[in-house]
């Protein structure tokens, strides 16, 4: 039975809704979005990932409607899924990245909107009216 219902991945989640993972040593991942998620390696910046930064979302998608543009929110990760078709938000750790996702009804955020104040409390208020 297909799922229709808004599903959203936060953080692994995300990552998860990819193809393969260099985490995950070959292993498959959901394949959701057909894209990998290699580690941030290439970036030139420490890892992890980790404190606030700027997230760049499309205009007019549904998550982010309300939150305004370069808002911040809280990120905690060493990899990464590169901007693809599929991205609806931008975010720049010494390269740009994905920081969401959107296929059909399947969402993602790289970030920790449960722990990004104001902006995170309104994409989370967001996802739950869909």
């Amino acid at each position: 039975k297909a799922c229709t219902q808004p599903v959203l991945g936060i953080c692994l989640g995300m990552q998860l809704l990819g193809r393969r993972s260099e985490e995950s040593n070959g292993v498959d991942l959901l394949g959701i979005i057909d894209e990998d998620v290699p580690k941030m390696t290439d970036f030139g910046l420490p890892l992890p990932h980790m404190g606030w930064n700027r997230v760049y979302p499309q205009a007019g998608n549904r998550l982010f409607q309300g939150i305004e543009d370069g808002a911040y929110f809280y990120f905690v990760h060493s990899y990464a899924m590169p901007v693809n078709p599929w991205t609806i938000a931008q975010c720049n750790y010494g390269e740009p990245f994905t920081a969401a996702v959107q296929k059909d009804n399947f969402y993602g955020v790289q970030f920790h909107p449960e722990r990004s104040g104001a902006a995170g409390a309104k994409l989370l208020k967001n996802f739950l009216e869909m």
